[in-house]
């Protein structure tokens, strides 16, 4: 018996290197909303979950217009709702489907900006992962989570590449009841349709973060983040670095609610957004 299932996780594992390697898959991640870093769990054989996700972004700068001679003062605004459904393939792996819906506007001097791809609202690129979590004991767990992004998204307004984008995270999860400590590295290859895209973005970016949680009282945990990931931009160094806080309530056994707050900790990331979710599990 022992050896059956042991062939039985090796083909799984051969099944799964040959998804990765073939489809050179993307990752997105979803992780346990308010944060960022994702974590090695999963839903377990035949169960679902299904989560709504919110932020919204605020994001002010000072830049200098040279046709005018004059400085001036720009603010980005924006959001995303994303609806994300996972399901437990096995015990140890997921399918997870993304559904996002993004929007943003562009103020410079309290007058709206009419560069279309500063102003796209719609669905963006739809994003499709596998989480498989390889290795579980004693509280320390490993998991890869690669995934491909679909291009639905209007990259004329900014909402997508254009082309299929693909990469992989790897995530470890160690738990020392109350805590739990989460870390992700990843790596994301970026394709771009429009040439404009290809000549400012770069297409290689990696991820680099960490995360904690803590039960204080029955039913809610505290969270941390902090990362940073490989600036797009091709013409910066500067890497975009993250800090959030944020709560997770257990309203039932398979309801919980989230919120939580995610700032800037240098000028290429988002000055300040706002995070608020919803999870069921069926």
């Amino acid at each position: 018996m022992k050896l059956k299932i042991q062939e039985s996780k090796f083909k799984i594992f051969l099944l799964f290197m040959l998804f990765t390697v073939c489809c050179s898959l993307f990752t997105v991640s979803y992780a346990a909303h308010p944060l960022i870093t994702d974590d090695t769990g999963t839903q377990g054989k035949g169960k679902f979950q299904l989560e709504v996700n919110s932020e919204f972004s605020y994001e002010k700068e000072q830049q200098y217009n040279a046709d005018e001679d004059k400085w001036e003062t720009k603010k980005d605004t924006g959001g995303e709702l994303a609806t994300v459904l996972s399901y437990g393939i096995m015990d140890s792996l997921d399918v997870v489907l993304g559904f996002p819906y993004q929007w943003k506007k562009t103020r410079i001097d309290g007058v709206v900006t009419t560069d279309p791809t500063e102003q796209g609202d719609g669905i963006s690129d739809l994003p499709l992962e596998v989480k498989w979590r390889f290795y579980e004991k004693d509280g320390l767990s490993f998991a890869l989570k690669p995934g491909i992004t679909l291009p639905t998204g209007n990259e004329n307004k900014g909402l997508g590449n254009g082309r299929v984008s693909y990469g992989l995270m790897f995530i470890t999860t160690k738990e020392i009841k109350p805590w739990a400590f989460h870390l992700n590295l990843g790596h994301t290859r970026n394709e771009y349709k429009l040439q404009a895209d290809k000549e400012a973005n770069r297409k290689d970016v990696w991820h680099t973060s960490l995360a904690a949680e803590v039960e204080t009282v029955k039913d809610l945990k505290v969270v941390g983040n902090i990362g940073m990931e490989r600036n797009p931009d091709k013409t910066s160094n500067t890497h975009p670095a993250f800090i959030l806080g944020g709560l997770i309530y257990s309203i039932s056994e398979n309801i919980a609610i989230d919120m939580g707050v995610k700032g800037g900790l240098n000028k290429p990331e988002t000055d300040l957004t706002f995070l608020a979710g919803i999870a069921f599990k069926f």
